[in-house]
């Protein structure tokens, strides 16, 4: 690679400050440290965390055990946001308290809409009648 040109995707840094936040976020709200209801009756899943390149932002991507009242377990996380970038920053002695932003994680959603695509009979035929073959 030249020296102007930029590397493909995240730093091993970015990446490794996101999955750090994953971590302490998971374990705050494993553990209940966020006094608020819906928190308390709802176990969230971080399934992943996005920082920016100069890691003032990350895109958390949570969900809901089940799926359950998703757009509820937001809402709290939202009204939390204070709370838990503060816990963040002090455990991991970021430079500054990356912003936090939490998201629905859809990708379950779609791997079930695929599977379920996969299993309709008209597509399980054409997949079942010869693997690696073109079919017409």
């Amino acid at each position: 690679m030249r020296h102007n040109e930029k590397p493909e995707g995240p730093s091993v840094r970015v990446l490794r400050v996101g999955e750090q936040v994953r971590h302490v976020l998971s374990e705050i709200l494993q553990r209940g440290d966020v006094h608020d209801d819906v928190l308390a009756t709802h176990p969230v899943s971080v399934t992943e965390v996005r920082m920016s390149p100069d890691l003032r932002h990350a895109t958390v991507f949570v969900k809901p055990l089940l799926g359950r009242d998703e757009e509820a377990v937001l809402k709290a996380l939202r009204t939390n946001t204070a709370y838990l970038q503060r816990e963040v920053a002090h455990r991991i002695r970021m430079k500054y308290a990356a912003k936090l932003k939490f998201l629905a994680d859809e990708s379950f959603d779609e791997a079930s809409h695929i599977e379920q695509l996969l299993r309709d009979p008209k597509v399980a035929r054409d997949l079942g009648s010869g693997e690696g073959e073109i079919q017409d």
